[in-house]
């Protein structure tokens, strides 16, 4: 019994990640989770932690998968910017705060779960950690100018605290991993431990995603219901961008990649680093640029798992 409730999310992570959302937005309504907030860092390393155990932590940092990091850069610093400023000029002319909402998730890609969904996906892990490590680096760099030009405020990103931030995110998992992984091979063989630890690892890092999930919506939930009537807009603009950006990712990747990479190019440019998007959205233009991004948060989960669930197989072939 206990083995099938614990294998249940990742089988079913079309079902369990809308259940994660309610019971988020739910509790959220009854609740003040905001005390939960410190979690979700220690909830993001736990996530990524077993997707490191057993990986080649030498391939992260070597000049391989050029072309697909090259890719990842241009759609996430030159295309989808201009991308979310043609929607935001458009679609939030009249309300330049969900204007900067939009910019600010747009400009910060790669986040934690970057990695998880394209292991759990059986994308190129390895090319994944490499783009979110630089994509935080980058992304501290230009993003200020970015906004400034996009929305006509300058605000600074710490550059100290997005080092940090790679450092908690993928270095510390990236060395418990490795120490993980020799201290099992110790005990077991490289057949027992792909037979019997290694399908035990992608259910590990779901639970803590469904965690992440159900955390972040409802540390959000009286800001989503306090403003029903920019709910419907603000999900409309934000579906037509994540559907530019899901078919910009897949068609590059389709045409100049393998299945592995294409994979990992999508997960690298669809996820947005929406926790630090939020940060900043809150802290410098208010609710309704928060709420773009709470929002956002809620289409990005659940489209990574039906990209997964009903897309990949079909749209990339080895």
């Amino acid at each position: 019994m206990f083995k099938k409730i614990f294998y249940y999310p990742s089988k079913n992570l079309v079902k369990v990640i809308p259940l994660a959302l309610l019971l988020g937005f739910l509790i959220g309504l009854k609740f003040d989770l905001n005390f939960m907030k410190n979690y979700i860092l220690i909830f993001t390393i736990f996530m990524i932690y077993p997707t490191m155990i057993g990986f080649n932590y030498k391939s992260a940092f070597d000049l391989s998968h050029l072309k697909l990091v090259l890719l990842s850069l241009i759609i996430n610093f030159l295309i989808i910017p201009v991308v979310a400023y043609i929607i935001g000029i458009t679609l939030f002319k009249n309300n330049m705060d969900m204007f900067a909402g939009l910019a600010i998730a747009s400009l910060l890609p790669t986040s934690g779960m970057t990695i998880s969904w394209t292991m759990i996906n059986k994308g190129n892990v390895s090319a994944a950690v490499k783009i979110t490590a630089l994509s935080l680096f980058v992304g501290s760099l230009v993003a200020p100018w970015y906004l400034f030009v996009m929305v006509g405020q300058y605000i600074p990103i710490d550059i100290v605290k997005t080092f940090i931030t790679i450092i908690q995110v993928v270095i510390i998992p990236l060395i418990l991993g490795d120490l993980t992984y020799r201290i099992i091979t110790k005990k077991y063989s490289k057949e027992e431990y792909d037979k019997k630890i290694k399908p035990i690892l992608p259910a590990i890092s779901i639970w803590f995603l469904l965690g992440i999930v159900f955390i972040s919506i409802g540390m959000k939930a009286k800001v989503i219901i306090s403003k029903p009537n920019l709910i419907l807009w603000a999900l409309l603009v934000l579906i037509v961008f994540y559907l530019i950006n899901y078919t910009i990712s897949v068609v590059l990747g389709k045409i100049f990649l393998n299945k592995e990479d294409a994979i990992a190019l999508v997960y690298s440019t669809v996820m947005r680093n929406l926790s630090l998007a939020l940060g900043i959205a809150a802290s410098n233009f208010g609710a309704k640029a928060a709420l773009i991004v709470t929002l956002a948060f809620v289409l990005q989960v659940q489209s990574a798992s039906w990209f997964g669930k009903y897309f990949v197989n079909n749209l990339f072939k080895n």
